[in-house]
């Protein structure tokens, strides 16, 4: 029986409960460091993959069975669970085992990913796809992630901006519908915080080719950003390359409003 469960009347009255996931693994260097950073301000329950899983946006299995398996990389006062499956298949799966009619999360946190999830990497992002899971269970969620892609990067100076997110959005919430997209830049000192919007940028040459000794061509899917406004300093990517923690508030409805008046009057 897991630690938060025992006596269920008793835990709704003790600390919060954070559930934490993300697209790295079980085992990662950013996922470690999340949990240790939130430790002091809640119980923590972790559900993550088995392995590395960027990119996988919100996609979940549909077809395939999954399996979980108990961890212990985390020490005896966090419970780790490690699943075959998706991001979201971690956060679907750990609630609906592990919450339900138990104690659910007061929070949900993704992270932290090993490389920007600003821009429209907000769309491709597993670690964003945790905490849009979250947002769409009506749980107040974040995303954190930094610009460092070693996956040893030492993350210690992000800790005291993790945990004034933490208890900000633990003492106040999130309105229905928003999550937060919370990057570092990579650098040791920060030059403060940025709340900001999402950079129009874009990815080009994204597709290498290969030939393959058995006579069949392959692919790499690489590419480069490019920035379309550098000079935005209103833009995530500005903050950031500047030296700025960003954090983005993302909407889960994607509803263009401002071009729903304009579409009625097409002649349907």
């Amino acid at each position: 029986m897991n630690h938060f469960t025992e006596n269920p009347e008793q835990d709704a009255q003790s600390r919060p409960l954070i559930l934490i996931s993300n697209d790295d693994g079980f085992e990662s260097n950013g996922i470690r460091a999340l949990v240790d950073f939130v430790k002091p301000l809640a119980d923590v329950l972790v559900c993550a993959p088995e392995g590395p899983r960027s990119g996988f946006s919100c996609a979940f299995s549909a077809v395939e069975p999954l399996t979980l398996r108990r961890r212990n990389n985390m020490g005896d006062d966090v419970e780790v669970w490690s699943c075959s499956g998706t991001p979201v298949d971690c956060v679907k799966l750990a609630i609906d085992q592990f919450c339900l009619g138990k104690r659910m999360p007061d929070m949900v946190l993704g992270g932290i990913n090993h490389g920007d999830n600003s821009t429209v990497n907000n769309h491709y992002s597993g670690t964003m796809g945790v905490a849009l899971e979250g947002c769409m269970k009506y749980i107040p969620s974040v995303a954190f992630s930094s610009c460092y892609y070693e996956p040893n990067a030492n993350l210690e100076p992000v800790r005291p901006y993790v945990q004034r997110i933490v208890k900000q959005v633990l003492a106040e919430g999130l309105p229905r519908g928003i999550c937060l997209n919370v990057n570092f830049p990579d650098r040791q000192q920060f030059e403060g915080v940025r709340v900001c919007r999402m950079t129009y940028g874009r990815w080009v040459n994204e597709v290498v080719k290969r030939p393959h000794p058995r006579g069949y061509d392959y692919y790499w899917m690489v590419g480069h950003y490019e920035n379309d406004e550098p000079e935005a300093e209103d833009s995530d990517q500005w903050a950031l390359n500047n030296g700025f923690v960003a954090i983005t508030p993302t909407n889960l409805d994607v509803t263009a409003y401002e071009y729903m008046e304009h579409l009625r009057k097409w002649d349907f």
